[in-house]
């Protein structure tokens, strides 16, 4: 701006702005190529992705939450499809990839309609009501499911992993997975909710995958302090202690002056005395297995074995609350005050060699309220990989039984949806229906992505798809094996409606959100960079097989 000529600087000199048209096309192309970037890892037949990061440390994946936060993205509308991603994965546990291009897909539809000279605002208005109207039929289109229909929440956990490196052995961890959710789902007046803090996951290398099993009760990764302890305990009694099983040392500095040998052996003698009456404290309520948050002294180790009770010292914080729920047992800070009525139960411990280490396992819990998985894999990254796959089985199984209702993925219900809502279209009447029949395009890319990673012609199988649908067969879907549009229910590609619920819910808050921005200032330090694309090694990465996706 000038006044009599004299520059007036409004920001600060080295600021960059971008407004109007330029502004928005910059934002959707930095967010189509975050979309791109995990599109081909989409569905059974989508790829891993190889992520090196600056320290090179290496990570195989096709998980779409896990590939995105590796990569180093430094464009603001980028980073707004990376938090779509995060939501997704902290709701639903799964669909993230879906999520990702599907808001991709809503911006790039968008942009046509802005070179058409319609209104961005008019285009959000649009997008609102269209994902309002999908959420309508979603809901109308799924299925009930309960807690004790173990065979449909193992299908909803095979479909999440289906397409995951651990396909060939998702029947039996989707076994362990519907295991683990139904032993901690608290049910209450509403129905259920489930606490994957509940479910403890531990890992070891070597082994194969099938070696994996499911613990009802904690797995410790510690072994037995002494080797003089029993290394199996049955029936056992269980001290849960928050406190050292050693001295103390004074809280402010002090001087013990000793001046004949009697005095040391006197001193000593205490000590061995005080640690005797803690060890005698924990036999007298019962206890013959003791897990303590703190450390345990050498002398302390050596009563406790004489006395045959199994101890294990340092374990976290998390697992004594998982052995709290597991075994009963009341977490006690001072071990003066353990009495019989703090003491848990269980149906065994012992300690096992899993590979190089020995863990303790506490297993036969009546009524354990907390489980693990113990996971058993060739390579550290297979490992890593099978976790992420588990993690998403839990969430979906989780999400599956707290809603109580599913829907038929392969595409078939995002193929529904967009017929659904170009028929409504026609009603909406005014420049929003151009924006409907957008939205209905971009609900497509679910099986249009399916079927090109699938290798087969997405064209070929849309109009099949549509046709389908159009015939009433409204579980119609792409079967990526056979190359054909087959029946997703009889197939039993199954998962939670809130894999697309939640997908449509942060797919259409992102892509407004973008739609809604007409200038960029960036300051001089850390703007985004001017050709707009996701910045950082690595690139695409995805996610599964279902409609709206395994991630």
């Amino acid at each position: 701006m000038l006044t009599g000529q004299t520059p007036i600087l409004v920001l600060k000199e080295g600021t960059k702005r971008e407004r109007g048209r330029g502004a928005l096309s910059n934002n959707i192309a930095a967010a189509k190529a975050i979309a791109d970037a995990v599109r081909s890892t989409l569905g059974p037949r989508g790829l891993d992705k190889m992520l090196v990061d600056s320290m090179g440390d290496v990570v195989v994946t096709n998980d779409g939450v896990t590939i995105l936060k590796e990569m180093d993205v430094e464009h603001p509308a980028a980073k707004m499809l990376v938090e779509v991603a995060k939501t997704q994965d902290q709701e639903a546990g799964d669909g993230t990839t879906t999520a990702v291009i599907l808001a991709g897909e809503l911006l790039k539809r968008a942009e046509t309609l802005i070179e058409q000279n319609i209104h961005p605002t008019i285009i959000s208005q649009g997008y609102r009501l269209a994902a309002q109207k999908a959420l309508e039929v979603l809901n109308g289109m799924s299925e009930p499911v309960k807690i004790d229909d173990p065979d449909t929440l193992r299908r909803v956990a095979v479909t999440s992993m289906s397409s995951k490196s651990v396909s060939f052995n998702r029947d039996m961890l989707a076994d362990i997975s519907v295991k683990a959710i139904q032993a901690v789902a608290e049910k209450h007046e509403k129905g259920y909710t489930v606490d994957l803090d509940d479910i403890q996951i531990v890992k070891k290398q070597g082994g194969a995958i099938t070696d994996s099993q499911l613990i009802e009760g904690v797995i410790v990764d510690k072994e037995k302090v002494h080797s003089g302890m029993p290394s199996r305990v049955e029936t056992p009694k269980i001290a849960l202690l928050d406190a050292a099983l050693e001295i103390k040392k004074t809280e402010i500095d002090a001087k013990i002056e000793i001046n004949e040998p009697s005095q040391l052996n006197a001193f000593l003698q205490e000590e061995e005395n005080m640690l005797h009456r803690m060890v005698d404290q924990v036999k007298k309520s019962g206890a013959n297995v003791v897990f303590c948050q703190k450390g345990i002294d050498d002398l302390a180790q050596h009563f406790l074995a004489k006395e045959g009770i199994y101890a294990v010292r340092r374990v976290k914080k998390s697992d004594m609350e998982k052995l709290a729920k597991a075994t009963g047992a009341s977490i006690v800070s001072k071990v003066s005050e353990l009495s019989p009525e703090d003491i848990g139960t269980a149906g065994l411990v012992e300690e096992r060699k899993i590979g190089e280490d020995s863990l303790t396992f506490v297993s036969g819990a009546k009524n354990a309220r907390a489980v693990s998985i113990l996971l058993r894999g060739g390579t550290e990254h297979v490992l890593d990989e099978i976790e992420r796959s588990m993690d998403d089985a839990l969430n979906v199984v989780a999400v599956a039984v707290e809603d109580g209702k599913v829907v038929y993925g392969g595409g078939a219900s995002a193929e529904e949806l967009a017929m659904h809502l170009r028929d409504e279209a026609a009603k909406v009447g005014g420049r929003e229906q151009m924006a409907f029949e957008m939205f209905a395009e971009a609900l497509e890319t679910v099986p249009r992505t399916l079927a090109e990673n699938a290798g087969l012609d997405p064209i070929d199988i849309l109009i099949e798809l549509r046709q389908s649908h159009k015939n009433g067969k409204k579980f119609s879907g792409v079967n990526v094996y056979s190359g054909k549009v087959d029946d997703m229910k009889v197939l039993h590609v199954v998962e939670p409606i809130r894999v697309g619920r939640q997908a449509i819910e942060s797919a259409t808050d992102a892509a407004v959100m973008i739609l809604r921005i007409d200038d960029v200032i960036a300051s001089k330090s850390g703007g985004p960079p001017a050709g707009g694309g996701p910045g950082g090694p690595g690139g695409p990465g995805g996610m599964g097989g279902g409609d709206f996706g395994e991630d």
